[in-house]
């Protein structure tokens, strides 16, 4: 996707970001901008040759009317740029939409984009009657898109079936694209896979929702083995999870650390003295801190 100079010396940009900003958008919008200026939405919003000979581009008024229809808060032409007025003196600084407008508009392209393929020339109106290639202009678009959000530092990309998919931290990502929940109890399964396909949505409402449900897994794993007493229950795990005392009594220590933060950080109880976790970064960390536990408690009690 990216071979520049600097990633092959220096290895790529670590993807930790989570907000796009001006001059991301600012790169999104000059891609789109160059399709539209090749065509590449007559396939969707074609405009007609006025002889009757086929579509010879793309109709920008009713790409326009898409746009506004489907992602609120954009236009055509893009913007990039907003006017602010500063001692009484109209000018202008950089803009970009919202995370979540952007990530959508483009799947907005990703659906209505198409390679431009000449067939022929007319002379007198002097413009190109076309054709066009979908797969393969979403397969360029894809690559161009995608090589702007990795060199900008963005935890985001946009896959073969037109989603945008967050990337994950890799050690996190490895565990979960290997991990397989077969704990012998459907509901927790049902939830435990809930929570993986939470936690990798772009949205971070839906990401703190995959850490309230990892919690809630937790709680669940806790009394598996003894219904009628969960401490009892959680002893039987740990028990089983580590056999070694040293690390026995770290990885008690370690879950009721755990299970004092879920209690405490509107993660399982939403009463007014609970702390809320807002920053993304958190919800990453406290995710991968609990999902090892869960991880390495679920093998070790594996039937």
């Amino acid at each position: 996707m990216s071979n520049y100079f600097s990633d092959r010396e220096l290895g790529p940009r670590p993807r930790t970001g989570h907000e796009i900003d001006t001059t991301t958008w600012a790169g999104i919008v000059a891609i789109v901008e160059a399709l539209a200026n090749g065509g590449a939405f007559g396939a969707s919003f074609p405009e007609l040759c006025p002889d009757g000979q086929g579509v010879c581009g793309n109709s920008t008024s009713s790409l326009k009317s898409a746009i506004e229809a489907e992602i609120r808060g954009l236009s055509w032409p893009l913007q990039t740029f907003q006017l602010v007025d500063e001692d009484f003196l109209p000018t202008t600084k950089p803009w970009a939409p919202p995370t979540m407008v952007a990530l959508d508009f483009i799947e907005f392209v990703w659906r209505k984009v198409a390679q431009p393929i000449p067939i022929s020339h007319h002379s007198f109106f002097q413009h190109d009657h076309l054709r066009f290639d979908q797969a393969a202009g979403r397969e360029s678009f894809q690559g161009d898109v995608n090589r702007i959000l990795a060199r900008n530092g963005l935890a985001y990309d946009l896959g073969s079936d037109g989603q945008v998919r967050r990337t994950l931290p890799a050690v996190l990502e490895e565990a979960l694209k290997r991990t397989y929940f077969g704990t012998g109890d459907r509901i927790l399964d049902v939830m435990l896979e809930e929570s993986r396909t939470k936690f990798s949505d772009p949205d971070p409402l839906i990401r703190r929702e995959a850490l309230e449900r990892l919690f809630d897994c937790w709680e669940r794993i806790k009394s598996l083995a003894d219904t009628n007493n969960k401490a009892a229950s959680i002893k039987q795990f740990l028990d089983r999870a580590a056999a070694e005392p040293t690390f026995r009594a770290v990885l008690e220590a370690e879950t009721r650390a755990l299970t004092d933060i879920g209690n405490s950080h509107l993660l399982r109880h939403h009463e007014t003295k609970q702390t809320p976790v807002i920053d993304p970064h958190h919800v990453d960390y406290l995710y991968h801190r609990l999902f090892a536990v869960v991880e390495l408690v679920i093998r070790k009690n594996a039937p």
